[in-house]
């Protein structure tokens, strides 16, 4: 089964956020490490798609799925991620049932979306086959996640989850505190309030959950909340507060 119907189903599918270590070997560190896919983000990285083209190659062999946040849910990011080999995207800040309507044609084939066709490609493993089989498998295991992280998308959370196409409700956390006017207070109950309604949201629709927690008691936090689709990250933070916690070690022995 795909990570899409998984997710939907609310099974456990791990894996972690990239913001920043973009090299040959980490798809394969992180499938040793237990991660069932691999999540680059192009919203706050600079990243670009011929960078991206670069980590699909890396992911093929590999029991990992390559997926990639874009900057919007604009045609032109969504369709070429998925054209390149993305098996997922994330696009932030989705705030109404239309917009989210918008997102799920530019990524699905006819006659359920408006995506554009090219056979042979990255996208396809330059492989031949049946156009319509192609379109056919894309259509029910690319997954497509809508960031539910400004007060405009809590408040049309409900209409946003109802739309066919949209797979997984992700918490954006940072920014829903701040559009919420509480930046970076996660304990406050007007946050945890908007988290449940994220929940019952999915819970309705039969969408998949999802949030990025920095460390495990938030893992623990989020997965009793009902969120299945949990990708670690920073990179950068992982990697400074591993190396701190070694020198720390040395200056206190």
């Amino acid at each position: 089964m795909s990570i899409r119907n998984r997710a939907m189903a609310g099974e456990q599918v791990l894996g972690a956020m990239i913001f920043e270590f973009f090299s040959p070997g980490i798809p394969q560190l992180l499938s040793n490490a237990g991660c069932e896919y691999v999540l680059y983000d192009m919203e706050h990285t600079g990243i670009g798609l011929e960078t991206l083209k670069e980590q699909v190659s890396y992911c093929r062999g590999l029991p990992i799925t390559p997926m990639v946040r874009v900057p919007r849910g604009e045609y032109h990011f969504l369709a070429r991620a998925l054209d390149i080999g993305m098996q997922g995207v994330m696009i932030p800040m989705v705030e109404s049932a239309e917009e989210a309507a918008r997102i799920a044609d530019a990524t699905r084939y006819p006659p359920v979306g408006r995506r554009g066709a090219a056979f042979g490609f990255a996208h396809d493993d330059y492989s031949g086959g049946d156009p319509k089989d192609k379109m056919a498998r894309a259509n029910d295991e690319v997954t497509v996640i809508a960031q539910i992280e400004t007060e405009r998308g809590l408040a049309n959370v409900d209409e946003i989850a109802a739309v066919v196409g949209i797979d997984v409700l992700w918490v954006g956390h940072f920014d829903l505190a701040n559009f919420l006017g509480i930046p970076a207070d996660f304990q406050n109950p007007i946050f945890l309030d908007a988290v449940q309604a994220v929940v019952a949201a999915a819970r309705k629709a039969g969408k998949g959950l999802g949030f990025m927690p920095a460390d495990a008691a938030w893992a623990r936090e989020y997965k009793g909340y009902g969120f299945n689709m949990l990708a670690v990250g920073t990179d950068q933070g992982l990697l400074a507060q591993g190396v701190r916690s070694v020198l720390q070690s040395v200056e206190d022995a």
